[in-house]
C-alpha cells in the first residue's frame, strides 16, 4: 500500500464540507476549520439523522451554516474535501463513500473493527491519490513533536520504555454508549496512545492486552484496560480507564533512554472539556545524561508553547497536504498500523506480528 502526494494547484482554500455530526469530536473540528478561514471555506454539513440534528444541530459551530443532503454535499462546485463526523461505528463505511466520489478526507477515529474494510479504503484513497487524515488530537501537540525529534536524533539513546495513559471519569450514559465497543476505554482512548507508539517505535512485535470490567453487574463496559507492547529492546505500555478522579491531569506520555528521559505530563491542558480549571502553563521535562541539540544536559524543564485548540495543526496540515505542499507526515500504512495494533490491543488474547 502507498500514497502520493495530491496534485497541486488547488486554491488556496480549500472547499470542505462535514458529514455527521454524530461524533464527539465533530463540533470541535467544525469549529476549527471555520476559525481556519484562510485554509478552508466550509460549504454545509450533512446530518440524515433527525436524532442528531435535534442534539448537536443547535451548537455553535453550525450556526449559519447549509443543511445539505449528501448528493447536495457531493455535487457542490469546486468541493475539495470531506470531514467525516458520523458516530464511530459509521466512519469507514462513510468515508468509503467520500473516496469513491473523489474527496480528500478527514476522519475522526477510531477506524471500525473491521480491517479488511478499513485496508480496501486506504487502497481505494491510494489509487486514487487521495488524502485520508485521521482525527488523531495529540499528533500537533508541540511536546509530543518535541520528544518524537528527541527519539528520532537520538537524544535519548537507546529507548527501553514508553509509557502512555489516557484516562478520565464517565457518567452512566457515557458507559452505555461506550459499552456497544469491544475493547471499551482502549478501543475509545487507547487509539490515540496506541498512534503516539508506532509513530516513536514503528510496529511491535507482540501486544498483549489486559481488560477489565469494574462493575459487570452494571454494563458489559472494559472500563479499566492495559496493554504491553513488545518490541526488540523496548516494552511500552498503553493504560486507559474512565475511572480515574481529575484522570485529565495524567494524561502523560514519557519516554526512557539509557541517555534520557522525555516527560510529557499531562499531554493537554485540563480545560479540554470545560470540565477542570486549565493549568496556568503547559511544561514538559527533558532530562539528558550529556547535551543534545539546543537542550543543556540534566533537567530541562520546557514550558510549551499554547495551542489555540486540540486540531488546528492538524486541520491546518490537511489543507497543505491537500493543496500538494507538504507530504503526509502520517502515511496510509501507519494509519493502518495503527488500528491493527489497537484491534490486537481490544482482543481476549495476545497477538504476534
Amino acid at each position: 500500500m502507498s500514497e502520493n502526494s495530491p496534485a497541486s494547484g488547488l486554491p488556496r482554500k480549500i472547499k470542505i464540507g462535514q458529514i455527521g455530526i454524530g461524533h464527539n469530536h465533530a463540533s470541535e473540528e467544525m469549529a476549527t476549520i471555520r476559525r481556519l478561514s484562510d485554509d478552508f471555506e466550509v460549504v454545509g454539513v450533512v446530518e440524515p439523522d433527525p436524532q442528531w440534528r435535534e442534539k448537536r444541530g443547535g451548537l455553535a459551530a453550525y450556526e449559519g451554516l447549509p443543511w445539505l443532503s449528501q448528493e447536495e454535499l457531493f455535487t457542490t462546485s469546486g468541493l475539495d474535501a470531506v470531514m467525516v463526523e458520523t458516530d464511530v461505528p459509521m466512519l469507514v463505511q462513510t468515508a468509503m463513500r467520500c473516496l469513491e466520489a473523489g474527496f480528500h478526507v478527514h476522519m475522526d477515529k477510531p477506524a471500525g473493527y473491521s480491517l479488511e474494510a478499513f485496508r480496501e479504503m486506504l487502497d481505494m484513497a491510494a489509487r486514487k491519490n487521495l488524502t485520508v487524515q485521521l482525527g488523531y488530537m495529540f499528533r500537533n501537540n508541540p511536546a509530543v513533536q518535541l520528544c518524537q525529534r528527541a527519539v528520532r536524533e537520538g537524544w535519548l539513546g537507546q529507548v527501553f520504555e514508553l509509557s502512555t495513559v489516557m484516562s478520565r471519569t464517565m457518567d452512566d450514559k457515557y458507559r452505555q454508549w461506550m459499552s456497544q465497543f469491544p475493547g471499551g476505554s482502549m478501543y475509545i482512548f487507547g487509539s490515540h496512545l496506541i498512534d503516539l507508539v508506532i509513530a516513536i517505535l514503528g510496529k511491535p512485535d507482540r501486544v498483549t492486552p489486559f481488560l477489565r470490567q469494574s462493575f459487570p453487574d452494571k454494563d458489559r463496559l472494559v472500563d479499566n484496560a492495559f496493554a504491553v507492547l513488545d518490541y526488540q529492546k523496548t516494552v511500552a505500555s498503553v493504560r486507559t480507564s474512565i475511572l480515574e478522579v481529575d484522570g485529565f491531569r495524567r494524561r502523560q506520555l514519557v519516554v526512557c533512554g539509557d541517555k534520557g528521559t522525555f516527560e510529557v505530563k499531562p499531554i493537554e491542558g485540563c480545560d479540554v472539556q470545560r470540565q477542570y480549571p486549565p493549568l496556568p502553563e503547559l511544561t514538559s521535562r527533558l532530562v539528558l545524561a550529556e547535551a543534545c541539540g539546543e537542550f543543556s544536559a540534566g533537567i530541562n524543564d520546557l514550558v510549551m508553547p499554547p495551542m489555540s485548540g486540540r486540531y488546528d495543526g492538524q486541520l491546518s496540515e490537511f489543507a497543505q497536504i491537500v493543496r500538494g505542499d507538504i507530504e503526509n507526515p502520517y502515511p496510509l500504512e501507519h494509519e493502518y498500523t495503527v488500528q491493527e495494533v489497537l484491534l490486537a490491543a481490544c482482543g481476549d488474547e495476545p497477538v504476534s506480528f
